[in-house]
């Protein structure tokens, strides 16, 4: 893995100490099952978009990517020596709500080194089905020309009213990458935008049929 593929300040020792840590540390109160690896790129840039319904989606997906992977993290988490060791891995800090162009910058310069940078585009937690979706992912992948890899997480979010779960069970689904549409200005990002969006939503549901697939084939073996 290429260095040059991460962010000014970070350390490729640093980061692939992060991503081990995310694999062997990180995933241990989960049972995590991973569908599609073989269709992440090896190489050239990629801005990967996944649905967010945890603070432990960014974390997990992290170590899952057979890669160098800068995600863009809220700022606030930037603070004290977890904001210290978030930047020696290269991850980026981004303000929400605030018009400020210098991590998307830095995102870029990413990418066309040709790294990975992971977003949310719905800017914030939710119920994980991408009802919204801000112009930030679709802006970075026609600045820099790269691919969009879809991503869908389920099992993350504790469901409401629940208790504290042993070893919750999560689902994680790669798509097949893409390339937005190409339309000038603001009517092309929207266009392109709302290609992330739908590309997302397709991509939960086809995971939900393939999880409900998998716990009828699971309940048939028990009957057996």
């Amino acid at each position: 893995m290429s260095d040059e593929t991460l962010p000014e300040g970070a350390s490729g020792g640093m980061h692939r100490f992060g991503q081990w840590i995310s694999r062997r540390i990180v995933r241990l109160p989960y049972r995590v099952r991973i569908h599609g690896t073989e269709r992440i790129p090896r190489t050239g840039p990629v801005v990967l978009v996944a649905n967010h319904s945890s603070m432990a989606d960014g974390p997990l997906l992290f170590g899952m990517i057979p890669r160098n992977a800068v995600f863009l993290i809220k700022q606030e988490m930037f603070r004290g020596p977890l904001g210290w060791f978030l930047r020696r891995i290269g991850q980026i800090g981004v303000r929400r709500g605030e018009p400020d162009r210098t991590p998307l910058l830095a995102a870029v310069r990413v990418l066309r080194a040709g790294g990975l940078v992971g977003v949310f585009p719905e800017g914030t937690r939710g119920d994980g089905d991408v009802a919204n979706a801000q112009h930030g992912a679709a802006w970075l992948a026609r600045a820099s020309e790269a691919q969009v890899l879809p991503v869908a997480c389920r099992g993350t979010r504790r469901p409401e009213g629940a208790g504290r779960r042993l070893l919750p069970r999560i689902d994680v689904l790669f798509g097949e990458p893409i390339t937005l549409p190409t339309g000038k200005g603001r009517t092309g990002l929207v266009a392109a935008t709302d290609a992330v969006r739908t590309e997302l939503v397709e991509l939960i549901a086809e995971l939900d049929r393939l999880v409900a697939d998998q716990d009828k084939d699971y309940s048939r073996g028990k009957r057996a």
